[in-house]
């Protein structure tokens, strides 16, 4: 970022629609977006006004991680955005910033370590194991999705927050509604309010405990006064939605893996390329739509030579940084090989995504568990006939019918 040379002209206002995308297609509109300048101007079909967007790697890293973009700020104005599900709510971790932010995140942070997510490594197997056994058992066809890539990620974000295995179906049937908008922005708000209300009724539960899970740490600091219980039932809820986005996000993984064989059977042969592999699985993978949360600006900020004022909406796209040629060569390829892979699909700065270790965790266990005990695993249909789900936030498979 620089104050060198600000032009005070100002880039057009370029309406940016909720698209339906199949497949790994790549966003038409933003990929003109990134094309017309490494800053534009943009106008989501929810809220009021226009938003500055940022798309390169370099600038999406500083954004996101510069205290002069504020995004408890958001809650003093309108801002144009992707759907109703986006309107800030007061507390909301996602519309907090440093230092209740760090406090609120380093609550949990023991359940998202390293060490805490290896602890769940052999658990989160057997659980996968289960499931495969099931496939199997049941025999082909199947939905992938429905027999595995469901049920498994719900599983492993169930356990690490510690809701009971009674209450999985009712978290996922919330999250499912908060995530797709044809429900209507009403059902979403009242799905988000029930899940809030277990999340309360659990933690004020496990308030004072020893547990390792989340919501008994989330009790425990709530039982310190460190946070408040609506900051804590707030994380609660950010974090059961985002765990189960590594259904769809596995769901575009298979997709890819089975409409190209010959990336599958690469990684059947070459097991030990699997981590590399799935880094740039993870960055070639379009896993929203649109845009996530804006942030605004404090003062007048300069980047790439445009003056962001204070009082502006400002976007960061992670998905386009991951797109950058600056950074990755030959960005449209999926190169097994690439490295370093500094992708960013877990985001940057105090409001990345607290378990992208977990996400990594899983997607190296679906991979190992579906190419290794399910070689002949392909698609029952033609590409072009998986059905992709419409009106949601995070792209994914509606199912994934498959045969071996």
């Amino acid at each position: 970022m620089t104050e060198e040379t600000i032009t005070e002209i100002l880039p057009p206002i370029r309406h940016w629609p909720a698209l339906d995308l199949t497949g790994v297609d790549f966003d038409p509109v933003l990929t003109e977006l990134m094309r017309e300048g490494p800053i534009t101007r943009i106008q989501l079909p929810d809220g009021e006004g226009w938003a500055w967007l940022v798309t390169r790697y370099e600038d999406v890293r500083t954004v996101a991680d510069d205290p002069r973009f504020s995004r408890e700020a958001v809650l003093e104005r309108p801002v144009t955005r992707l759907a109703p599900h986006f309107a800030p709510a007061r507390g909301s971790v996602g519309f907090l910033d440093p230092p209740d932010h760090t406090r609120l995140r380093g609550s949990v942070a023991a359940a998202f370590s390293a060490k805490g997510v290896e602890r769940m490594r052999e658990k989160s197997r057997r659980m996968l194991d289960e499931l495969v056994d099931e496939l199997l058992q049941d025999g082909p066809p199947a939905d992938l999705s429905a027999a595995v890539l469901t049920p498994f990620p719900v599983a492993v974000i169930c356990e690490v927050l510690g809701v009971p295995a009674a209450d999985r179906h009712g978290m996922h049937t919330w999250t499912r509604l908060i995530l797709t908008s044809p429900h209507g922005a009403r059902a979403g708000e009242k799905a988000r309010a029930e899940m809030g209300a277990y999340f309360s009724d659990l933690i004020a539960l496990r308030e004072g405990g020893t547990g390792e899970d989340v919501t008994s740490l989330l009790g425990a600091a709530v039982g310190r006064g460190e946070v408040t219980l609506e900051q804590a039932v707030g994380l609660a809820v950010l974090l059961q939605i985002g765990g189960e986005a590594v259904t769809d996000n596995s769901g575009q993984l298979f997709y890819i893996l089975l409409t190209r064989p010959d990336l599958a059977e690469r990684l059947r042969r070459e097991p030990e390329i699997r981590p590399r592999a799935i880094d740039e699985l993870l960055r070639y993978i379009p896993h929203r739509n649109a845009v996530g949360l804006s942030r605004i600006a404090l003062e007048d900020v300069g980047i790439r030579g445009v003056r962001i004022r204070a009082g502006d909406a400002i976007y960061v796209s992670y998905l386009s940084a991951n797109r950058d040629p600056d950074v990755f060569p030959y960005p449209e390829t999926i190169d097994f090989s690439r490295s370093p892979n500094p992708h960013a699909s877990f985001g940057f700065g105090p409001h990345s995504c607290p378990g992208g270790l977990l996400a990594r965790l899983e997607s190296e266990l679906l991979v190992d568990a579906l190419l290794d005990r399910v070689p002949g695993l392909k698609l029952a249909v033609p590409p072009k006939e998986v059905p992709f789900k419409k009106g949601t936030l995070i792209r994914g498979p509606e199912a994934l019918p498959v045969t071996w």
